[in-house]
């Protein structure tokens, strides 16, 4: 689950992060009214939505106008700015052409940066570590940083039987260049960072740019956080934070029904149980010359009605052309899908190409099912037919 970043300051603030002060607006009145409260001279308009890149970002009607975040200098420039950015659209390298609507501003106060660095710390499922990435070449594209110039990064990893010390603390404060009292202010924030990122069951907190100000103070100029579903019942007051608005809503309406499913580019739609076989459905559905549409996984002990709702959400999306069932019944029964295949095609006038892989418990019931139907299903023998199967089919429906 995914955060705005004033909610993510907030919580950072609590563990005693440095950041600045500033107030989420919703409307024009509401920016001013923050902007008067902070005080001036200098404000930062942001918008807040869930994606990155705001300030290079540019606004559909508006695309050679300023970016997602601005620096003004009055409050008729906030007032100006929001007026703007609330309720429009606005595209970055992170949202895609089709944008996002930013119905909401953040109004923070200004600071004298001095310089600007990288501090994240994230969940490498590689190593089962928690890991600290920080760089000197804050404010930038952090991809671009370590494709072109890696030795600019700097990597440190905590063994989760010890958690962090002090010395992790001041590698990093040293790796990013940080002197003086500088030094004892990074300590500070690492070791507070680590803190919320454990008590709270983070799977990424991003500070870009973590900023040293012209007084020595190190300070989270912006903060991105990320949570691990699977722990959100643990933490209510952050699962309250979610804002559904900002979500694909196809992947809302699964996550309401316990299925995984992720929205793809592709057109042929794939329903499968585990996810270890939907991944590899999706790589054999390349291995013969097409694209998946989606990642879904009904899980190994779905109802009929689970699977029928899987079939609607895969049919929600438009660059479906065609569908490939793939299912291997160990918990999951064939014939309990094979139910749920023929109500949900029955129920939303099936149009596109379906081709259905059964094996497992009770597989001859399930194909005997499919078979009586009375509707065109496809049955397929293997993974490797039944994905030849449907990328001839929907070439063909074209």
């Amino acid at each position: 689950m995914n955060i705005h970043e004033y909610q993510a300051k907030n919580l950072l603030r609590k563990f005693n992060v440095a950041v600045l002060r500033g107030a989420v607006a919703h409307s024009v009145s509401e920016a001013a009214s923050a902007a008067h409260e902070l005080g001036g001279p200098v404000w930062v308009v942001k918008s807040q939505i869930h994606a990155g890149g705001r300030g290079a970002g540019r606004f559909k009607d508006d695309p050679n106008g300023k970016g997602g975040v601005r620096v003004v200098k009055s409050v008729e420039e906030v007032k100006a700015s929001a007026s703007q950015m609330l309720s429009h659209i606005l595209v970055t390298k992170q949202t895609g052409p089709a944008g996002k609507e930013v119905k909401r501003v953040y109004i923070e106060e200004g600071c004298d940066i001095a310089r600007e660095l990288y501090f994240s710390m994230l969940l490498d499922r590689e190593t089962s570590r928690i890991t600290i990435i920080a760089s000197q070449e804050g404010g930038m594209d952090i991809e671009e940083v370590a494709a072109k110039t890696p030795e600019k990064i700097l990597k440190i990893v905590i063994d989760p039987a010890t958690g962090i010390s002090g010395f992790h603390a001041r590698n990093v404060a040293f790796g990013l260049g940080l002197e003086g009292k500088q030094v004892g202010a990074g300590v500070k924030l690492v070791l507070a960072v680590y803190k919320a990122f454990t008590e709270l069951d983070a799977s990424l907190i991003e500070i870009n740019p973590l900023v040293v100000t012209g007084d020595g103070n190190v300070i989270a100029l912006d903060a991105k956080m990320s949570f691990d579903d699977n722990a959100l019942f643990r933490h209510g007051d952050v699962e309250e934070l979610r804002d559904e608005t900002e979500e694909d809503p196809s992947e809302l309406e699964a996550s309401k029904h316990e299925l995984n499913y992720i929205k793809l580019d592709g057109s042929i739609g794939c329903m499968v149980n585990g996810a270890g076989l939907a991944m590899a459905t999706m790589d054999i559905i390349k291995l013969y010359g097409s694209e998946p549409a989606n990642f879904l996984d009904v899980g190994g002990s779905a109802t009929k009605e689970r699977v029928t709702t899987a079939f609607k959400i895969i049919l929600s999306d438009p660059n479906v052309a065609g569908i490939l069932v793939n299912i291997f019944g160990g918990i999951m029964r064939c014939d309990v899908i094979a139910e749920g295949i023929v109500a949900a095609a029955k129920e939303v006038k099936l149009s596109v190409p379906l081709v259905v892989r059964l094996e497992g418990t009770n597989v001859a019931l399930g194909k005997e099912i499919i078979a009586n139907s009375g509707l065109s299903i496809i049955a397929a023998n293997d993974l490797g037919d039944a994905a030849q199967k449907i990328v001839t089919a929907v070439k063909e429906a074209k």
